[in-house]
């Protein structure tokens, strides 16, 4: 078993980690032994099949030597989309829990910025750290996956930014996946003091012909009073790729979450996401892009939890499905007891473009305190046909004419990320899934006008 006792001890022989995230790791190991994997009965997991997945297949990356991993590596050899023209302040490539490339937040670390790996944060940040890993966001309990990333996490990221330092160029990171057969558990760490800035953008790739692969995840957010963050993620494992990931964002009084989601690969992505407005004024817009084919399964699972009053949540989510692909996606907004005037908004659309694709909505609501505005929603269909005969009847093939649809179908998500660049990236994204060019329908649509 990959993921026995054995592995584990080797896993730990294999690092210098400092004796308080030792004796985490072994409690998260315990638990994690303990416990059943997901079963189809519970709502949670009622769509989404894992019966085929086993922890035996994979081997956790911080198992294997520094030189092992490095040696796997090809730089050119994974999708890294939101980097070029962007004109970012930091930059870090981390490969199989190693960092390949590494550049430095231009004159941030005299103003306290820290910017670096979870493997150098607990060593050398640890009175930063030892208080806010998996203790306050992510319960390492959760699950039986939450438990193996709490035991197994290497590599990752952590961002620190102190209070009122405002970073005004994005930072960017590349959490790769490069071994086959390896199993990649990355943790990203972010802290916004007490008005403080950032933009983060989060990119977690694979080579599209990696082979089978696994990535188990973890994502917290801590945003103190009046901090601002923009946060993308991008999510492009190979098809044969499992991807589990937990992700809390916990927002304080006053302060603003931007956090942009992409789920373009896998074989089956199983996402819990969740984000807490904790005090008064705390405010979390939430988008998502999902895009499935060949037999991809992705699931997300979202929650905007609000514990005090006055706090504003909106999500967005929309898919797009060929092939015979599958989205589940299960939102839920939670409204605590004395949390007046919360304003709440869900909404999942999908656009199926095969007939054997599937799209499942499950929007929910529970309010426990009047005085407030909370609605949802959700739409699935296939695409207008009238929509695809307007477009050929101006000279525009079939295929042209459902990327031109498919993205005007995903503009309103797009949109709301405010970086001209990552929008770009975004659109780019979408249709070489497609197997466009980005701007050939537009062009053939010109044309047509014309």
């Amino acid at each position: 078993m990959a993921f026995d006792e054995q592995t584990f001890n080797q896993f730990l022989a294999a690092r210098d980690d400092p004796d308080w995230v030792v004796q985490r790791r072994k409690a998260a190991f315990e638990a994690f032994a303990s416990m059943p994997m997901p079963e189809r009965s519970h709502e949670e997991w009622r769509r989404t099949d894992i019966r085929t997945f086993s922890f035996d297949n994979y081997v956790p990356l911080g198992a294997l030597s520094p030189t092992h991993r490095k040696g796997q590596f090809d730089v050119d050899s994974v999708p890294v989309r939101l980097f070029e023209g962007t004109g970012v302040a930091g930059h870090r490539v981390v490969v199989d829990g190693v960092e390949l490339e590494r550049d430095d937040p231009e004159g941030l670390a005299e103003s306290g910025v820290v910017f670096c790996t979870m493997d150098e944060a607990v060593r050398k940040y640890p009175d930063l750290v030892r208080p806010l890993l998996l203790t306050r966001a992510v319960d390492p309990t959760y699950d039986k996956f939450a438990a193996a990333h709490a035991a197994f996490w290497s590599g990752g990221l952590f961002l620190y930014v102190p209070r009122n330092v405002v970073i005004d160029r994005p930072l960017h990171v590349v959490l790769a996946l490069a071994t086959p057969g390896a199993a990649d558990l990355s943790h990203t760490l972010i802290v916004l003091e007490e008005g403080a800035e950032a933009t983060l953008f989060s990119e977690l790739v694979s080579p599209p012909d990696i082979g089978s692969g696994l990535h188990v995840g973890a994502t917290e957010v801590l945003l103190g009073p009046r901090s601002r963050l923009r946060l993308v993620q991008l999510e492009d494992f190979g098809l044969k790729v499992w991807n589990f990931r937990h992700q809390r964002a916990l927002v304080g009084r006053d302060a603003a979450l931007h956090w942009a989601v992409g789920a373009l690969g896998s074989k089956l992505s199983k996402v819990n996401q969740e984000v807490v407005l904790e005090a008064r004024g705390a405010e979390a817009d939430v988008s998502g892009i999902m895009f499935g084919r060949d037999r991809q399964h992705l699931s997300y699972h979202t929650r905007q939890l609000h514990l005090a009053g006055e706090t504003r949540s909106d999500l967005l989510y929309r898919g797009a499905l060929t092939d015979r692909s599958r989205v589940v996606w299960r939102g839920m907004i939670r409204v605590e007891k004395g949390a007046l005037k919360t304003d709440a908004y869900q909404r999942n659309d999908n656009l199926i473009l095969s007939d054997h694709a599937r799209a499942d909505s499950i929007p929910g609501l529970e309010i426990e305190a009047d005085d407030v505005r909370c609605t949802h929603g959700a739409t699935a269909g296939h695409v207008d046909p009238d929509q695809v005969f307007y477009a050929r009847s101006r000279g525009i093939d079939h295929d042209e004419a459902v990327h031109l649809i498919v993205e005007g179908f995903f503009t309103d998500v797009i949109e709301r990320i405010q970086i001209p660049t990552v929008r770009a990236a975004l659109r780019a994204a979408v249709a070489e899934k497609l197997g466009f060019r980005l701007g050939a329908a537009e062009e053939a649509f010109e044309l047509a006008v014309v």
